[in-house]
This record gives structure tokens, C-alpha cells and sequence, in this order.
């Protein structure tokens, strides 16, 4: 079976910066792969367009432009935040909001960010909420090791469950 749309992908990779020689930014091995629903839109598209129609047992080796991953990195990003919005019972957290640290937040709608303290002010905390990867390429090398039709409740929920997936 083919990877394609709907199909749940089980997957193994090394991710890099640049090329084949970069720096590795993240490994997934056979004790635990990765496994996604294909075309469910959570992964990048130049990532799956790579992976489409390959077959359990082929490998892959490409490129991924920083414009085709996570975009350049933006000044519009970084942004000042009122230091009270960080308390909790009029205190913050210091171990929780720290420079370098990365913190889960949410937008103005309700949808979860993750965003980076780059320094804390006498009032306000200056978060850059670029992705990590920004304006940066990528390189991806792996193997396909399994490929199956996702079930009805993967394709109502949009995500792979069981053994490898979300359990709810």
C-alpha cells in the first residue's frame, strides 16, 4: 500500500539543518516511530508531498526550503507582554518564566502557542513567538515502515489512535 491521503504512515527519520551534513535536530527510531494520518493537515505540506506514493520499505532523502517549512522568522513576532498576565496569586513563576525558556500560551481566540522568553522587564516579558525553526532549511532523510487505511473514528477525528496514536 501506498502512502496517500487518509492513510495512516508509520515512519522512521533524521531530521537536520541545511543538508545531509547538518546538525541533527531530531532522530525517530524504530523503539518508537512516528505515526501520523496522512493529509490530515498537521504536518508540513512540503513534507508530506516528499512522502506521497512512497511504499513500507523505501527510503527518502530531501530538502525543505526555510519558506516551504516555518517561514522566515518575523520582528512581528516578538512581541512585549504585560508582566501581570505571567502572575498567578500576584506572583510569577520564576522557574516557570525564565529567558531561553519556552512557555505554552494561548492567542486571543484560544488557540495554543508556544512562544520563547527573550527578557524579562520591570513590567512587561518580551516573548518571541516565532517557531523554533524558523528561517531555517531542513533535511530529512528515513524509511517508510508501514502504511494503513486509517479507520473511520482516525478520519472523523483527524489524528491516528490506538497503540501508536492519541488515546481518548
Amino acid at each position: 500500500m501506498k502512502v496517500g491521503k487518509n492513510k495512516v504512515v508509520t515512519l522512521t527519520y533524521v531530521l537536520r539543518r541545511e543538508d545531509k551534513n547538518g546538525e541533527v535536530i531530531q532522530e525517530v527510531d524504530d523503539t518508537k516511530p512516528f505515526v501520523h494520518l496522512f493529509g490530515a493537515g498537521s504536518l508540513l505540506p512540503a513534507f508530506e508531498e516528499n512522502l506521497n506514493n512512497l511504499e513500507p520499505g523505501e527510503t527518502f532523502a530531501f530538502h525543505v526550503s526555510a519558506d516551504d517549512a516555518y517561514g522566515e522568522s518575523s520582528d512581528k513576532a516578538i512581541v512585549e507582554l504585560d508582566k501581570n498576565i505571567f502572575e498567578i496569586d500576584g506572583q510569577i513563576d520564576e522557574e516557570f518564566v525564565t529567558v531561553g525558556k519556552m512557555v505554552a500560551m494561548q492567542d486571543e481566540n484560544g488557540r495554543p502557542l508556544d512562544g520563547k522568553v527573550l527578557a524579562i522587564k520591570d513590567s512587561t516579558i518580551v516573548m518571541d513567538f516565532n517557531h523554533p525553526l524558523a528561517g531555517q532549511s531542513l533535511f530529512f532523510t528515513g524509511e517508510i515502515k508501514d502504511v494503513r487505511e486509517a479507520n473511520e473514528e482516525e478520519l472523523s477525528h483527524g489524528h491516528v489512535h490506538g497503540h501508536d496514536g492519541i488515546v481518548h
